[in-house]
């Protein structure tokens, strides 16, 4: 299955497959039987981070898959509390002690938290580890378009990716405008919505029952044709089959823009405004 996944290229001409794994939540042995299978499933990129607090699971996963390093590609994110240069650098080597892995493909900055202040250190740091080889791609999440223009002005690097809260419920029209004009990739977080997921909105059942596909497979093609990187979690190896099987059929313009059109003033999923949300 993974032969038929297409990769899209970022702007550092490195490539990821255009849809990945989640891991938030997938811990000790439970989380490596459910990561292990994903893998056997044919996921290709899984998402992890610092304050998911399952490297190490993530990097026990590829190694019983006996997978080559260069066929998996994992990314992690640094906390808040690590955003001096300093220790940004410091927790991003922690990290590949954690995996046991001698680079990550893609390291974010996990939340901009402005209170703070040290974004741009931290994104200093990313740029640093990059030329060191530690890392090959380098990006952000849940960064708006002013906390763009501050690390890119600062450092003249632009992100490859900003990985935002994006769901049915909350498509981010704009960010993903501003994206697509910095050239950065946009991936989306929670890309089913979780608790709230639409699968009942008649926009997205009419789409699946035309395409004999299930509501979860609808909302994750609509993922890829907005242009997003999708990043769906499931401890289940046939919904993760499932979740990764959206390669077969294609929704009308029309569908797409019905479902973009579910958008909600309150859509996101809690408080998680980056103007105001912290996470340490």
């Amino acid at each position: 299955m993974t032969a038929d996944i297409p990769r899209n290229t970022l702007n550092d001409g490195n490539t990821l497959p255009v849809i990945g794994f989640g891991t938030g939540a997938l811990k000790g042995a439970d989380g490596i039987a459910a990561m292990t299978s994903a893998i056997e499933v044919g996921y290709r990129l899984f998402d992890s981070a610092v304050n998911y607090e399952n490297e190490e699971e993530v990097g026990e996963a590829f190694r019983r898959s006996g997978l080559a390093r260069e066929d998996v590609q994992v990314t992690t994110k640094i906390p808040g509390r690590h955003h001096e240069q300093t220790m940004a650098m410091k927790s991003v080597e922690d990290s590949l002690g954690r995996l046991q892995f001698e680079h990550l493909d893609l390291c974010l900055i996990h939340w901009p938290n402005p209170s703070v202040g040290r974004y741009v250190d931290a994104w200093r740091a990313l740029v640093d580890l990059r030329e060191r080889g530690l890392v090959r791609s380098i990006g952000v999440s849940n960064f708006t378009e002013r906390h763009l223009s501050d690390i890119i002005d600062h450092t003249g690097v632009t992100p490859a990716v900003n990985q935002i809260e994006l769901h049915p419920y909350f498509p981010q029209q704009q960010m993903r405008q501003v994206d697509a004009s910095l050239g950065i990739q946009t991936e989306s977080w929670s890309p089913l919505g979780k608790g709230s997921a639409p699968f009942a909105e008649a926009s997205v059942t009419d789409a699946a029952e035309a395409h004999g596909v299930t509501p979860a497979q609808v909302v994750l093609r609509w993922q890829l044709q907005v242009g997003s990187l999708p990043l769906p979690k499931s401890a289940t190896p046939a919904r993760q089959r499932q979740n990764l099987d959206v390669f077969s059929f294609e929704l009308s313009d029309a569908e797409v823009e019905a479902i973009t059109g579910l958008a909600r003033p309150d859509g996101r999923l809690f408080g998680g405004d980056p103007d105001t949300h912290e996470e340490m």
